[in-house]
């Protein structure tokens, strides 16, 4: 059975159990896919993301999915990429780890993660696809409940990074 898949797609159309959205620390909405999962939720999502008072890089908080139809929206701050010296690849796993981790606590059966942090923040693709399969792949063995998880890509490029750290990975 397969249970990671790279799929290109707009994250917030996709019928899964949560999305993961590649969110800013202070879980305000910004550009990108932040700025798309907020306007497709609806402004409940902001509502409920500034009583939590933030989050973290490297690490991840909950919410409904409002007007989505995902049934949630686990935020995942990654880091910004400052040349690799910043412990970034370390932060990038965590917020990986964290998102799913709330996934398994809910028991979903279905998460789909964006490229967290390739886009304004700056982080290469290639090696933040290794991290996102890596941890995905030892997230799924820790947690059997996850059945499903797209690594959805905005673009044919970024899938491409997505699909060949995969296949190195299985290989």
């Amino acid at each position: 059975m397969v249970r990671v898949e790279v799929i290109e797609a707009d994250i917030t159309t996709l019928r899964v159990d949560a999305v993961v959205n590649a969110a800013n620390t202070r879980l305000a909405g910004g550009d990108g896919v932040d700025g798309a999962i907020h306007r497709a939720a609806g402004p409940e999502l902001l509502k409920e993301c500034l009583a939590l008072g933030g989050c973290p890089t490297g690490e991840a908080r909950i919410t409904a999915g409002y007007a989505l139809p995902a049934r949630y929206v686990i935020h995942a701050v990654g880091p910004v990429w400052h040349g690799g010296a910043a412990d970034e690849a370390r932060l990038l796993a965590s917020c990986y780890r964290c998102a799913l981790r709330l996934a398994a606590d809910r028991n979903l059966r279905s998460v789909a993660f964006p490229a967290i942090s390739c886009g304004v923040y700056g982080y290469p693709v290639d090696q933040a696809a290794r991290v996102a399969v890596t941890e995905v792949s030892a997230g799924l063995t820790r947690h059997p409940v996850i059945e499903l998880v797209q690594l959805c890509c905005f673009d044919n490029s970024v899938a491409r990074a997505y699909r060949n750290a995969l296949a190195a990975h299985a290989a």
